[in-house]
């Protein structure tokens, strides 16, 4: 079976790719560290998924994000804002190029073990608040990563064009364990319910009609 890396954050999104590939691929799941305030929480849920998926995990530290980039994400940023994922507001969440260097390492490490492919977890929602979350800059690094390696590594987002309720309503038809998942920003024992990620995984189950099996600090009323 041909080999590929998955970027694997511990989230809704990244868990569905980690199933959706493990099907096809034989796969090296990825992990960062980068001092974001949920990262704890985040990494306890890659590295369950990784397990019940059957993949290798792999966790990288790049303390250098949070301790000289600029965002509330990051455990040396501000406060998390609350409302909705695409509210502008939502842009303080934003880390300068986190993907671009994260996918940097990943297409690295994939050419370190031969396998030709990357992928990440990207979808539509995203495209509104993260700059490396959108199509240009996904056809963009995936040419310099094949120009940029021997074997022509190339970066794949199959969830580009779907919404949050498809990739929940595609996570079911392949069994993700969505209980285990984490997504919270403010990276608290449970999810808060009111920040943008939270409320965008709530909207999303809602919309798929799938039940929600997040554990929430507060009942928000539909």
């Amino acid at each position: 079976m041909e080999m590929a890396v998955v970027t694997l954050s511990g989230g809704l999104d990244s868990a569905t790719l980690l199933f959706w590939s493990a099907k096809r691929y034989d796969v090296s799941a990825l992990t960062f560290d980068y001092g974001s305030k949920h990262n704890e929480k985040e990494q306890i849920a890659a590295k369950e998924l990784a397990r019940l998926a059957g993949v290798r995990h792999i966790l990288i530290k790049l303390p250098f994000i949070n301790d000289l980039f600029k965002s509330n994400l990051l455990q040396s940023g501000g406060t998390i804002p609350e409302g909705h994922y695409e509210d502008a507001s939502m842009q303080s969440t934003v880390v300068p190029f986190r993907n671009g260097i994260m996918l940097s390492i990943a297409v690295g490490l994939a050419e370190s073990i031969g396998a030709r492919t990357v992928l990440y977890a990207a979808h539509a929602g995203d495209h509104a608040i993260y700059p490396d979350c959108r199509p240009d800059f996904l056809n963009a690094m995936s040419g310099a990563a094949q120009a940029g390696t021997y074997i022509n590594v190339q970066i794949q987002d199959p969830f580009i064009g779907m919404h949050k309720k498809d990739v929940v309503l595609l996570g079911s038809k392949l069994s993700v364990p969505f209980g285990v998942t984490y997504s919270c920003y403010k990276g608290g024992e449970l999810h808060c319910g009111k920040c943008g990620t939270c409320v965008e995984r709530r909207e999303a189950f809602q919309l798929a009609g799938i039940p929600d099996p997040t554990r929430y600090e507060i009942v928000l009323l539909s």
